[in-house]
């Protein structure tokens, strides 16, 4: 039985400065970009209080690497749209898709990339890039259809409008199930509704092919 190999500790000091416990050396944060495109984990900790700091030294990774000439991954209409959802309703749906729809997109990264590789070759720039643009749309909306019947796939609480619980379709030595606190339906339809709106978001946001 093989274990997961241990994420790495990375710490770091008042200076600024970024020790990898692993190799004994310091480091910077682009190592540490060479780190996660090799697939190593880490996690990062301040040497003074403990305190882990992960999110917010990955996320001056990609400040770093956003500022580097001709490979900016971030659309300013997506970081403006990312900041509004900041304090929205919406907020709690946010990672879940974006982490979801990565996923998607990493899987299926072979693909793309086999189809740019041959696009390219062979076309103008403009028009090699128009179908692979269309096959990236398409997938984000199937990648919301998919985390919409993910979340669909929870039965519901509550029976449908219209067909209460019959005695005679229920055995008698059968009770039925227990119904889930108020707090838990409400939750569940605040997700629904709050998918809802995420929808209609991303069909303004996505431009249609």
């Amino acid at each position: 039985m093989t274990s997961e190999k241990a994420p790495v500790t990375i710490k770091k000091y008042a200076n600024r400065r970024l020790y990898n416990t692993g190799t004994s050396t310091y480091v910077t944060l682009e190592d540490l970009a060479v780190m996660v495109k090799r697939g190593e984990d880490f996690v990062v900790f301040d040497a003074k209080s403990g305190e882990e700091i992960t999110r917010s030294v990955l996320t001056q990774i990609i400040f770093e690497q956003e500022g580097k000439g001709g490979q900016s991954l971030l659309p300013i209409a997506f970081l403006r749209q990312l900041i509004r959802f900041y304090g929205d309703s919406m907020q709690m749906m946010v990672p879940s898709y974006l982490e979801f729809s990565l996923d998607k997109l990493t899987s299926e990264q072979g693909a793309f990339r086999d189809q740019c590789a041959t696009a390219f070759g062979v076309a103008p720039l403009a028009t090699a890039a128009r179908p692979i643009i269309g096959q990236i749309e398409e997938q984000t909306r199937k990648n919301m259809a998919m985390f919409r019947q993910a979340l669909s796939m929870f039965p519901p609480f509550t029976p449908p409008a219209g067909e209460p619980a019959s005695a005679e379709h229920s055995p008698a030595a059968e009770p039925p199930p227990p119904s889930p606190p108020p707090s838990a339906q409400k939750d569940f339809e605040d997700m629904r509704r709050q998918l809802d709106e995420l929808q209609k978001r991303l069909d303004g946001f996505v431009p249609k092919p």
